[in-house]
């Protein structure tokens, strides 16, 4: 038996998607991810760009648009992190992109300047120049390794 609001070839369906990114601190969430300057941002950055939420609860919010297809989580791999530091980020996925594309939601160039916008403190400033993981071609979504390496 399928999970409700799933295709038949377990894909979330459009209606199901929509309503989960559309829930306001979900939104938030997205919208800071797609205005990261390398699309990928971790907990801890999340939890500067939404004060109000506590790291559980974006984690929380994080696992449900995983759930639904929309983000996917990037993993340094446990040889290479850096003790003290975030070892997990969030993108999007293609057929989020595609889907927010289709329906006007999420348009990443206004994202990125009101994310350039921001206030930014030195650990702010050190957490987002951190080098993203590289995905595996073999389980991640699409092919967007290039602007996920570090700088």
């Amino acid at each position: 038996m399928k999970p409700p609001g799933h295709a038949a070839d377990d894909e979330p369906d459009t209606w199901h998607v929509l309503q989960a990114v559309t829930s306001t601190s979900r939104a938030n969430i997205l919208a800071d991810i797609v205005g990261h300057p390398k699309g990928a941002p971790s907990v801890d950055e999340l939890s500067k760009t939404n004060p109000s939420l506590e790291k559980d609860t974006i984690r929380g919010h994080l696992s449900v648009l995983r759930d639904v297809g929309v983000v996917e989580e990037l993993t340094i791999p446990a040889g290479e992190r850096t003790r003290g530091y975030p070892y997990k980020f969030y993108r999007l996925t293609r057929q989020a992109r595609e889907l927010f594309d289709a329906n006007g939601l999420f348009p990443e160039d206004a994202w990125k300047r009101q994310y350039d916008r921001l206030t930014k403190d030195a650990e702010m400033r050190e957490l987002e120049r951190m080098p993203r993981p590289v995905p595996d071609p073999d389980t991640s979504d699409d092919d967007r390794s290039e602007e996920l390496t570090a700088d």
